[in-house]
Parts: C-alpha cells; structure tokens; sequence
C-alpha cells in the first residue's frame, strides 16, 4: 500500500533523475548529485547521518557524503527508489511516514525550485492537511532560531506559534509552502509575510530549520 513517504519517494528520485547530476537545488552548496547522496547516506548510514544533528560528528558525516556523491548518480537514484533494507528503522512504515514524508517533500522542492521557471504543486487535501499536521509537531524546534516571534498560518485560519516574541511576524501559506519557509527556505516560499519591516526582514533571514 502506497503512503504519503513512498510517494514522495519516487517523486523526488524522478526529479533527480529529470534534472541530471549537475543541477542547482535550493541546499547552499549542493547541487542535484549532493543532494541524492545526503538522502542515500541519512538511510543507509546512521553513523554518518548522526553529524546531521551532532556538530563534533559533522566533519566524518560529510566525508563519508562526498564518498557516495562519487558513486555513478544513476545507482544513488537507484538507492532512493528501493529504500533502505529490513534492517533499518526507516524501513518500519510509522518510522517512515514520520520521519520521511517531509523529509522528501522539502528535498523533491529543493530539486523543483532550484532552476527557474518553477510554480508550487497541487497538492491534494489529504496530504497537505498531512504536511499540516507535521508542522503543528515540529514549528517550534524548526523555527527557535528566528530573533522574532513567529505565527504560521493556513489560509483557512488554522496557525501555529513557531516562536514566542516580539515583535510577531505572521506567515500565510499552505502547509507546503511553509514547511519550507521554516525549514530555511524562505526566499522560495509562496507566502504573505506580514509584520514590521525590519521583523520581517529578520525573520527572513534567519537560519531556521531542524538542523543544529
């Protein structure tokens, strides 16, 4: 039975694929060969993706990254469609649900939204109310680095406070686009921005996100 996580999966290993090794992402630095060998790695090498989250671990983690981006970019893509093995937690659907669909949501934006000529998705109700529902959990641990108080808001009136503080800054978009708002995607996410001019600023700015 086909979830929310598998579907993203291949989603984002056409994209991939489509755009070819070389392509610009959203990822500072990485292009489309980096990034296939960060979701490769975050599966299929615990001790690596540790320095995700672990900053003494960061420097290993990466070495071991830059070992995968070398490997031919047609087995990585093949590597993110077959998934990790019986063996690994993400391979248990709750794990994989919770931890991957927007894991791979934001990385298959990150590929999208890395050229031009993008426009958002058309995600049906079901899966953003999915996105939505993930947001509501993970808003303050994703936004407790912006320097101001910050609201994300639906376009249906549903919000949830990502930072306590003043001034508040508030987000209007669909729960896609401010997952990647708060994930330090900012700058390409279809939202209205609404707060003073210099909050504003700084919450668009910030470097937000799961990441330590």
């Amino acid at each position: 039975m086909s979830t929310h996580a598998k579907r993203e999966r291949l989603v984002l290993a056409d994209l991939l694929e489509e755009a070819g090794p070389d392509a610009p992402t959203l990822c500072d630095g990485w292009n489309t060969r980096d990034l296939a060998a960060h979701v490769v790695v975050r599966e299929r090498r615990p001790d690596a993706a540790a320095g995700m989250v672990i900053k003494p671990l960061a420097a290993r983690g990466e070495n071991i990254r830059t070992e995968f981006a070398a490997k031919p970019y047609a087995e990585l893509l093949e590597l993110i469609r077959s998934g990790p093995g019986r063996g690994s937690p993400f391979s248990l659907k709750p794990i994989d649900e919770a931890a991957n669909t927007v894991e791979f949501f934001i990385h298959a934006e990150d590929v999208r939204r890395g050229g031009e000529g993008w426009e958002p998705r058309a995600l049906d109700p079901v899966f953003a109310d999915a996105l939505w529902k993930r947001l509501e959990t993970t808003a303050r641990l994703m936004g407790r680095k912006s320097p101001v108080g910050l609201v994300l808001r639906r376009p249906n009136g549903q919000t949830v406070v990502a930072q306590k503080g003043a001034p508040v800054v508030t987000v209007t978009g669909e729960p896609g686009e401010l997952l990647l708002f708060a994930s330090g995607r900012q700058r390409a996410a279809r939202v209205t921005v609404e707060g003073e001019e210099a909050a504003v600023k700084a919450a668009g700015a910030a470097r937000m996100g799961l990441g330590g």
